[in-house]
């Protein structure tokens, strides 16, 4: 069985015991947090697409940590302008593990 949510702008397909690592949500860790934002739902080969949600489901997860991705580094120059600017970025994010698909 395994689902497809959305959370975060992006699409994940899941299954339970999956560790997802998802865009930054505010949610202690240790507590839970419900997807209900599921797209599709397959179970024992039955296919259920939502139009465009999944009526009555969800998706439960633990919150396992925070943190912060690799950092990035976004360099702007101009040819000939003595230009020249260099700044990092760290992009936050939470992982959860999924717990239990609700269909």
């Amino acid at each position: 069985m395994y689902a497809i949510i959305e959370t975060g702008g992006k699409q994940y397909r899941v299954t339970e015991g999956d560790v997802l690592t998802i865009e930054k949500i505010d949610v202690a860790e240790g507590q839970t947090v419900d997807f209900d934002r599921v797209l599709t739902v397959v179970k024992d080969g039955e296919v259920v697409i939502g139009k465009p949600l999944v009526a009555n489901a969800k998706v439960t997860a633990e919150v396992v940590a925070h943190g912060k991705g690799k950092k990035i580094l976004v360099f702007k120059y101009k040819a000939k302008a003595n230009y020249r600017r260099r700044q990092g970025h760290r992009q936050p994010f939470t992982k959860v593990r999924i717990a239990k698909i609700d269909a």
